[in-house]
């Protein structure tokens, strides 16, 4: 069952998976989760999550020097390949997705859908790949 406010969004998958915090996945900006539902309505397929919220103690968050978007709330990694990437890439940049990271290599491939404030401490809009 799905006890979040977005349909095809689970809090249990928005959560941490750093396996020592308490995270519950209620850390995602609901803004931004409002705008990744209607990516995922224009969308009509799941969308897998690799990543959603990520504390402090995550080690990826860890190894920064700041933590980054999935701290704030405001960021996803989207499961996809290939063509499906390239639909969810046009579908993203309308609706305002401003932070793109695309791995398209290798076994784990995603797309970093995230939402920085122009201006923010993190340059916006950017693109790039892993």
């Amino acid at each position: 069952m799905n006890d979040s406010p977005w349909p095809n969004f689970a809090y249990s998958e928005l959560r941490c998976r750093c396996g020592v915090c308490d995270s519950t996945g209620r850390e995602m900006e609901p803004a931004f989760m409002t705008r990744l539902q209607r990516l995922r309505d224009a969308f009509g397929r799941p969308m897998p999550l690799a990543s959603a919220y990520r504390c402090a103690r995550h080690p990826i968050e860890a190894s920064k020097t700041a933590p980054g978007e999935h701290f704030d709330g405001r960021a996803v990694d989207v499961r996809c390949r290939g063509a499906d990437a390239l639909a969810l890439l046009r579908l993203a940049l309308p609706l305002g997705f401003n932070r793109i990271g695309i791995h398209q290599k290798g076994h784990e491939r995603f797309l970093h859908l995230a939402i920085s404030p122009n201006g923010g401490r993190l340059p916006s809009p950017a693109i790039w790949s892993y």
